[in-house]
């Protein structure tokens, strides 16, 4: 019995008990892991950067408060690690910061007097380059949330095709779909049997929609895949769910 409780004792506490313990309060605990993870988040930022971050550059500060603010906002329920979330955000408000400061730096400069042609047209190309950062930056974001959402998708036997192929072909098929989801997402007990099990809770979902089993069962992958979109943090596939229920 005592080696049992030594043994627990000894056990290392993962990352999500170490978060669930920062967010009912010890600030000691979460100064520790913020101090621990700044090489991640250097990293990180100088992804988006593209050049080496010091923690003297403003952009790590930036970085530093969005690696706080995914611990403070993570969820183990919305189907990704502290990491993948935490990357995420960070690399989001870095861009924001880049924008906005580069934003700030063109209506300074529009804003002084007897402007040359060429400094106008320096403006111009300055505006254009922004905007080309900003396209790819999406991009890349979409990329990494792609691979993300393919690797939660593989844990319930799911690929990413499938969310393209089983989506049901009539508008008003998918929309009815996606509402089976959305009830799905906001009743706890349906939630959590669908990530315990790793499959839809089809008879248990009878009970709150009109759809009947086989209507549900025919778009079971579709019903999860946009399940798992809406309880996770996925900015560009939120959106590919609002263009469709806009259609």
């Amino acid at each position: 019995m005592l080696s049992l409780l030594f043994l627990a004792k000894k056990r290392k506490r993962t990352l999500e008990e170490t978060v669930e313990l920062i967010q009912q309060g010890d600030t000691a605990l979460n100064n520790e892991l913020i101090e621990s993870y700044k090489p991640f988040i250097a990293k990180t930022v100088s992804s988006v950067c593209k050049r080496y971050i010091h923690e003297s550059d403003d952009e790590f500060s930036i970085g530093l408060i969005a690696f706080n603010e995914a611990i403070e906002k993570y969820s183990p329920d919305k189907g990704s690690s502290l990491i993948s979330f935490s990357e995420v955000l960070i690399k989001r408000r870095v861009i924001d910061y880049i924008r906005k400061q580069s934003k700030f730096q063109n209506l300074s400069f529009n804003g002084g007097s007897n402007l040359e042609d060429d400094d106008t047209g320096s403006a111009i190309e300055d505006e254009l380059s922004i905007e080309d950062f900003r396209k790819k930056t999406d991009e890349e974001l979409r990329k990494e949330e792609i691979l993300q959402f393919t690797q939660i998708l593989q844990e319930f036997d799911l690929t990413f095709s499938d969310l393209i192929e089983q989506s049901p072909k009539h508008a008003d098929a998918r929309k009815n779909a996606m509402t089976v989801a959305k009830i799905l997402v906001e009743n706890d007990e349906l939630k959590k049997i669908l990530y315990d099990k790793k499959k839809l809770p089809i008879k248990q979902l009878e009970s709150y929609v009109s759809l009947s089993r086989k209507t549900i069962e025919r778009n079971r992958k579709y019903i999860i895949a946009i399940s798992l979109i809406l309880t996770g943090d996925y900015i560009f596939l939120k959106d590919y769910i609002k263009g469709v229920l806009e259609t």
